[in-house]
């Protein structure tokens, strides 16, 4: 039975994972969910039980290192070891720099620790168990932690963050066995921009992005659980995202403009 640790498990991206693990996978599988809404957890934990699957609820808050290191030694406790980490734990934020007032710049500092020391927080607890069974690595980054996206200063600069540090760490744990694949989902339909910050560090209630042509939750597990399976070192989503990774390198106002007409009209810069 493999034991697999999913961050941000409560909804969106990190729900759909689970029930899809659990589908596939049966009794094969014992799932440990981590979000901080311990009823939505116990929600997806009865979707996932009724598939078959083993569950673990932890209540988390992945921007406490104490929290982080609980959720992994509850999961060591229960299940004996741990097969799969996923970092998905993640909050969004939509807001012009200039229009961020000195006295709100605080919310910068926990939006990475959310996004970005949370995944090292649970990392560094589960590395030892992940060594023992060879295991497993995936770190849900964004689109945006390869390009800057405008208005979105602090959630790029904690995805950036997340991309360095799993592309260094895949390069340490080369010799051991621990595969590290990073996904790059773009715009999913998901409510996490209504609930990440605006300018004044509260709930935005809207999103910044044109949602349009936005990516179904199903479909992005899909991919990220696909990536996870082949052990791919990374999961970019989108032919778009494909495309301006590689134009970045010789054509950077180009993308910008790609990166600029992804915004609604009115949270453009003015």
């Amino acid at each position: 039975m493999k034991t697999i640790v999913i961050t941000g498990a409560s909804d969106g991206i990190g729900a759909e994972m689970a029930r899809q693990l659990a589908a596939r996978h049966g009794a094969g599988v014992a799932l440990v969910l981590a979000a901080r809404q311990a009823s939505r957890l116990a929600q997806v934990a009865s979707q996932c039980n009724a598939q078959g699957a083993r569950t673990l609820v932890v209540p988390t808050d992945v921007s406490q290192e104490a929290a982080c290191r609980h959720l992994i030694a509850s999961a060591v406790t229960e299940f004996g070891g741990i097969d799969v980490l996923i970092n998905n734990a993640g909050v969004s934020a939509q807001a012009l720099f200039e229009d961020v007032q000195s006295e709100n710049l605080g919310w910068y500092e926990q939006l990475m620790r959310v996004n970005f020391w949370g995944s090292v927080w649970c990392t560094h607890a589960a590395l030892p168990y992940l060594k023992q069974s060879r295991g497993r690595i995936v770190a849900v980054s964004s689109l945006a932690g390869l390009v800057g996206v405008p208005g979105r200063t602090a959630y790029s600069a904690s995805k950036f963050a997340m991309t360095g540090f799993f592309e260094a760490l895949r390069a340490e744990l080369r010799h051991t066995g621990v595969s590290v694949t990073t996904a790059y989902p773009g715009v999913v339909a998901t409510d996490i921009r209504h609930r990440g910050f605006n300018a004044a560090g509260v709930a935005a209630g809207t999103s910044g992005l044109k949602e349009d042509q936005a990516m179904g939750v199903a479909t992005c597990a899909q991919l990220i659980l696909q990536g996870l399976d082949r052990r791919q070192r990374e999961v970019v989503m989108t032919a778009k995202g494909r495309l301006g990774r590689w134009l970045k390198l010789i054509a950077p106002a180009q993308v910008e403009a790609m990166a600029m007409a992804a915004l609604k009209d009115e949270v453009k810069p003015r």
